[in-house]
């Protein structure tokens, strides 16, 4: 499963990479002047240069690196319940898939978020989804939630 998270992970930062680079050198470039803020309904309420977009791969590539720079040093991981030399495997078996699940589906919706900036600038409506973040936002704790009963239950399993 943790192998799957990964190539999703690799495949939403690749997909956000090639997004921002075709709207910005592509040969169907963006306009000068693109939404580059959104209220909660969906409505532009901000424009600007298109180089704004480039923050968004920039963050991604971030928090991805940092997350797998922290998924290398799973021994100094704290848990919610007590490790022992038996439910420590399990443990970190685990922590490490839900940061992988998590780093992938931070780099989807860093790519979605794309998407609909560079579709929304084309279309020149200056309209995006509002209900987006909320679904990521769900799905992410929702990642966060089930890892962390696994790990409860990890650490009370006996081997």
């Amino acid at each position: 499963m943790r192998k799957s998270a990964e190539i999703l992970g690799l495949f939403g930062l690749g997909l956000l990479m090639w997004q921002t680079w075709s709207a910005l050198w592509g040969p169907d470039r963006l306009p000068e002047r693109v939404p580059t803020h959104f209220d909660a309904a969906g409505n532009a309420n901000a424009w600007g240069s298109p180089w704004g977009m480039i923050l968004l791969p920039v963050i991604a590539f971030g928090v991805y690196l940092l997350m797998s720079v922290v998924a290398r040093f799973p021994q100094s991981f704290n848990y919610p319940v007590r490790k022992t030399p038996e439910n420590l495997p399990r443990l970190q078996d685990v922590t490490l898939n839900m940061l992988a699940w998590v780093k992938a589906q931070i780099a989807c919706l860093f790519a979605v978020l794309q998407w609909t900036f560079v579709q929304s600038a084309r279309s020149g409506d200056g309209r995006l989804f509002p209900k987006i973040v909320p679904v990521f936002l769900v799905l992410i704790f929702g990642t966060v939630g089930a890892h962390m009963i696994a790990l409860v239950r990890a650490g009370r399993s006996r081997p």
